[in-house]
């Protein structure tokens, strides 16, 4: 078995085979955010909390909010620290811990973001995530050569700008 990543994944987008049968997986599109010889970070863009409002979130995180926050959708990123809370956003990367995947995109888990975006001062374009999804070393390397994941570059229309519901069926025509 190879222990080197074939091709570095950070910064694109893998989804789910049709019919895989895992409920964490299944139909889904997850942003990679690092890929190297330790492993592999991404988050599910397209599964939205079914339960959870950004106000409530804001309020159990004892962040004071506006009402803007109240459209806010929050999202399941991945079962992996479930009750840990991700920001994928645009610029400006000016936040406390920022990892920066492209050009335009960065992942962003401070205390600081947060507070900007409940009151409205936050980066224009952002979603918000609980949870990840991880890979141990050359896990996901496995899994892409065999075939378990579609790949496709990653596409900030199909990030921010489409449905949830719809981002699989758009991420599946890029590939």
């Amino acid at each position: 078995m190879n222990d080197q990543i074939t091709e570095n994944m950070k910064g694109k987008f893998i989804m789910a085979i049709p019919g895989l049968p895992d409920p964490n997986f299944a139909q889904t599109v997850t942003c990679l955010c690092e890929h190297n010889e330790s492993g592999a970070l991404g988050f599910i863009v397209n599964k939205v909390h079914p339960l959870l409002t950004g106000r409530e979130l804001f309020e159990d995180l004892g962040i004071t909010c506006n009402e803007s926050i109240d459209k806010i959708e929050i999202f399941l990123g991945g079962p992996v620290q479930p009750s840990g809370v991700f920001v994928l956003h645009c610029g400006p990367f000016l936040w406390s811990e920022t990892l920066k995947i492209s050009d335009w995109l960065a992942l962003s888990n401070s205390r600081d973001i947060l507070e900007a975006i409940a009151l409205g001062q936050g980066p224009g374009t952002f979603m918000i995530l609980l949870g990840c999804a991880g890979w141990g070393p050359m896990q996901l390397d496995n899994e892409l050569a065999d075939s378990a994941w579609l790949t496709c570059d990653m596409s900030r229309e199909i990030m921010f700008d489409t449905k949830p519901d719809l981002k699989y069926e758009k991420a599946m025509m890029l590939i």
